[in-house]
């Protein structure tokens, strides 16, 4: 959520920022809505201060006319008596008034609020201007010496590559056809060292960055309130992608909601607190399901393992004072974290700067990270893939956006509660992340190589073989 005060300061700004960002929001209304909102609430509050003053003043005076009543004459009596009138019922009236104020606000504040929550954190001045993610800019690539990008898969290997659906099919690693039959489309069952290789995979990323990165390890829940969604800026626009349990059609006082990230968690738990200062940074990774709808995707990357609804995430969050710096330093690390990550399970990747269309709502800036996939991209004359980028992680800087939202804040050294900054970060996300690492660690015999940071988690297990003939 932005910040009321500053919108009220310079309304361009964040015209322009949900602009580049192709969100429309009627940001005139809510200015509108907020001067009558301030108006009403000036007013109601001037009505209560004098409320309150009669309250403690009302009495005496009554009493005293009441007095001077017993002894005066005719004329003065009639007087008196509309004094005494006036008195009493000028409580009355305020209370009438206040009343008719209140539901003013209440009819008013409900449409201030869900404007105030779709206008978008507007991007940093440093993200380049887009209308689509295909205005994203390449920052960086990496791979392995023995590859060279410029070059196919075939030309650095020297064997055609099979895509991962043909892999996991002849190394016995999944099983779609009963995964579809038991859930539907773009469901799936990891099988044998599929499922194995997943876990070592999730296991490897968990303990480097609570090993290694000293992030703390928690285990958060995954089905949660709409509060945490809309507090984590993943409603109302996201309402979507998220699968919703309708709990208070069964009698419980609230719905619940199967998060698309463990984000949600861990962010969730310091809602409504005023965190100690002393503890910033507080640096948190979890492990857990994962569930999205992919609400919109009909079509895109329905066979595999690239886009599905049920998925496991290593989710790296950090909550730190509100500073720009800190907050870009700590954006840095955490990119430096899934370098290092993808380096040592040797795979080819890519940095994306995000232009201001990918961004979102909520992120002042967002560095995707792309894997190298011999199996995507476009097809060749003879039907072949010549490979592509995929996305496998993601990380956003979000400043204070989440923090007000969640009403989550720490003292500063003067004593002022401030709302402080959050960033969030991918660690690892499988089973998108088997794409690559079963295609570029694939040998010309079907078998696929295992990383050697991973043979610990697979019981040394070093090569993965086929387990039947390929089909033809």
């Amino acid at each position: 959520m932005i910040d009321i005060k500053l919108l009220r300061e310079n309304p361009q700004r964040f015209i322009d920022g949900a602009a580049a960002k192709n969100i429309n929001v009627d940001i005139t209304t809510l200015l509108d809505l907020d001067e009558q909102k301030r108006l009403l609430t000036r007013q109601r509050e001037e009505h209560r201060a004098e409320q309150k003053r009669i309250s403690k003043e009302i009495g005496p005076l009554i009493g005293k006319l009441k007095g001077q009543l017993k002894s005066a004459n005719a004329e003065e009596r009639e007087e008196i008596s509309e004094k005494l009138t006036d008195l009493e019922s000028k409580p009355s009236s305020l209370k009438t008034e206040i009343q008719r104020l209140d539901n003013t606000l209440a009819e008013i504040e409900p449409q201030w609020n869900d404007l105030l929550l779709h206008i978008p954190q507007p991007a940093d001045d440093d993200v380049p201007r887009g209308t689509s993610d295909d205005d994203n800019v390449q920052i960086s690539t990496w791979a392995p010496s023995d590859f060279d990008l410029s070059k196919s898969f075939a030309e650095n290997r020297g064997f055609e590559p099979k895509p991962h659906l043909e892999l996991v099919s002849e190394l016995g690693l999944a099983d779609f056809e009963r995964g579809v039959k038991m859930a539907g489309t773009r469901h799936y069952i990891l099988t044998g060292n599929g499922m194995r290789l997943q876990q070592a995979m999730l296991r490897y990323a968990f303990d480097l960055i609570i090993n290694k990165y000293e992030f703390t390890p928690m285990a958060v829940p995954v089905i949660l309130k709409e509060d945490c969604m809309v507090g984590t800026g993943f409603f109302p626009t996201g309402r979507d992608q998220a699968y919703h349990i309708e709990e208070s059609n069964r009698g419980s006082g609230h719905d619940l909601f199967l998060t698309g990230t463990g984000e949600v968690g861990l962010m969730g738990m310091y809602a409504d607190e005023i965190l100690d200062a002393k503890l910033l940074p507080i640096k948190m990774a979890t492990i857990s399901t994962c569930f999205r709808r992919e609400a919109g995707a009909a079509g895109r990357d329905t066979a595999g393992l690239y886009r599905i609804h049920q998925f496991e995430k290593v989710e790296q969050v950090v909550i730190c004072k509100a500073d720009e710096t800190e907050s870009r330093k700590w954006h840095k690390e955490m990119i430096g974290i899934v370098e290092f990550l993808l380096q040592q399970l040797q795979l080819p990747y890519r940095l994306l700067q995000c232009c201001t269309a990918d961004l979102g709502a909520k992120n002042a800036d967002m560095i995707d990270v792309e894997c190298w996939m011999p199996g995507r991209g476009e097809l060749d004359s003879e039907g072949k893939p010549n490979g592509g980028w995929g996305e496998t992680h993601s990380a956003s800087r979000l400043y204070d956006y989440q923090c007000r939202r969640l009403n989550m804040r720490y003292r500063d050294e003067d004593g002022n509660t401030v709302f402080a900054h959050s960033l969030n970060n991918t660690v690892l996300a499988s089973p998108r992340i088997l794409i690559p690492l079963l295609e570029m660690h694939q040998q010309e015999d079907g078998s696929v190589a295992v990383p050697a940071c991973l043979q610990p988690y697979m019981n040394g297990i070093t090569m993965l073989e086929p387990v039947h003939a390929p089909s033809m």
